[in-house]
């Protein structure tokens, strides 16, 4: 009987927590989900024999390392600067650790010793990263088994809304992910290759600087580029390739809209505003924006960024309360900390709604002398607010990854990410079994 532990029992859970007690008999393993709050780790286990959930503090030495040293695999779902300090407690106690998060150079130091421990190390096993590692690379490795070279490599992913989901929402999009997260997105300069030249792009350019995308049975988007690309030349063995982009996906319209907010210094987290328990949504805008007596602050804006009121910008601000005299609701916080809260309001996914995950790439390549191309696309919509899209593109490719490493199906050791066969195969064949599949196209 293995034992696994599941640390987090948040937003991204739910589908990993259920596939675990759906495979706990066959699998033989018994599930341990700890959270900081015991009655929501209690929730997503229910009545299910086949596990328990416990209170976990990360930052409690005595509990955690006992709790940690109780399971034979971890899985962290718990913020990535906690990482660092759940490996270590797996790597004295010689537990195999698993998480949906960036290889950080933190875990990257705990290579050799994981190595020597023979312990799997995996990370980056989620949807972006992850489900985009293991749909690339097949492509990738299909295209060299057939004696292609890959010239160029584009990727982009969106956690985003359903169409029947509140379709009167002009930005299409409501947060299924961390909120500060999307907030803060871009805020480092994004690097990629075009064309063999290096290209930069800061973080004021980034929403003006789009790619158009379309993916075929579901329409157009945008999108724009992630902070390095260029690390993923490694990853992928990609070296002599002439252009690589990795972005986030959005629809048509989101990153106009966004990028007033990102203008006028919105998203902006070092410092703290002045009376905001006195603020109204349109005050908290009018902030940024010049002082001209007479206009309010949707006028302002137009004139600022040139912009009619008629305008799908302006219509987005508006939707979203930005030109209200509605009370902020908070007394004190930086301006990235007061949008968040603010936009919270309208972007909190309801009982009802569905989330839906849109992934495609692009792939460029020389066969036989010939210029090809191939796109793939992959595309998940969730059940509710709960089983979101999110939740499984994320959940099931750790859980899948537990159960091959628990079975002793993965040969490799140390830290590592999910970019071989022996993960991308089973994983994306039984991905594709439960209904999330990768789309190729060869394009004339």
């Amino acid at each position: 009987m293995k034992r696994v532990l599941i640390l987090g029992a948040g937003r991204s859970s739910s589908s990993l927590i259920r596939y675990m007690l759906d495979h706990a008999g066959a699998c033989q393993w018994y599930l341990t989900v700890a959270d900081v709050s015991l009655e929501t780790a209690q929730k997503k286990i229910g009545s299910n024999d086949a596990g328990k959930a416990v209170q976990f503090d990360i930052n409690d030495p005595e509990s955690s390392k006992e709790i940690i040293g109780g399971a034979d695999i971890v899985i962290s779902l718990l913020p990535p600067n906690f990482h660092p300090l759940v490996a270590l407690r797996c790597l004295e106690g010689s537990k195999h650790f698993i998480t949906a998060s960036y290889v950080s150079d933190e875990l990257k130091a705990f290579d050799k010793e994981a190595r020597e421990k023979g312990l799997v190390f995996l990370n980056e096993c989620g949807l972006d990263p992850g489900i985009d590692h293991l749909s690339a690379m097949k492509v990738i490795d299909d295209i060299r088994d057939n004696g292609g070279t890959i010239t160029s490599f584009e990727s982009f992913t969106g956690g985003l809304i359903a169409p029947e989901t509140d379709p009167g929402n002009p930005w299409r999009y409501k947060f299924t992910w961390n909120p500060r997260n999307v907030v803060m997105a871009g805020q480092s300069t994004a690097k990629y290759l075009h064309d063999g030249k290096s290209k930069y792009i800061s973080y004021q350019q980034l929403f003006r600087r789009i790619t158009p995308i379309h993916v075929p049975g579901y329409g157009n988007y945008e999108g724009y580029a992630n902070r390095d690309s260029l690390k993923y030349i490694d990853t992928y063995g990609l070296l002599g390739i002439s252009t690589i982009l990795r972005g986030t996906l959005r629809h048509k319209g989101f990153c106009a809209a966004w990028n007033i907010l990102v203008q006028l210094g919105c998203c902006d987290d070092s410092y703290a505003m002045e009376y905001v328990s006195k603020m109204t949504h349109a005050g908290f805008l009018n902030a940024f924006l010049p002082a001209n007596p007479g206009d309010n602050t949707e006028e302002k804006v137009c004139t600022h960024f040139g912009l009619k009121a008629s305008d799908p910008e302006i219509k987005m601000l508006k939707w979203s309360g930005f030109f209200e005299d509605t009370p902020v609701g908070l007394d004190q916080g930086s301006p990235a900390k007061i949008l968040e809260y603010m936009l919270n309001k309208k972007w909190v996914l309801k009982d009802e709604d569905k989330d839906q995950i849109v992934m495609w790439h692009r792939f460029r390549y020389v066969l036989e002398g010939k210029a090809k191309e191939i796109q793939a696309s992959l595309v998940a919509t969730g059940f509710d607010a709960v089983y979101t899209a999110m939740a499984k593109t994320v959940g099931l490719p750790l859980g899948i990854a537990t159960r091959l490493i628990a079975s002793d199906n993965i040969r490799a050791r140390g830290v590592i990410i999910p970019t071989t066969r022996e993960f991308y195969r089973p994983i994306l064949r039984e991905l594709g079994a439960l209904g999330i599949a990768l789309n190729e196209l060869e394009v004339p």
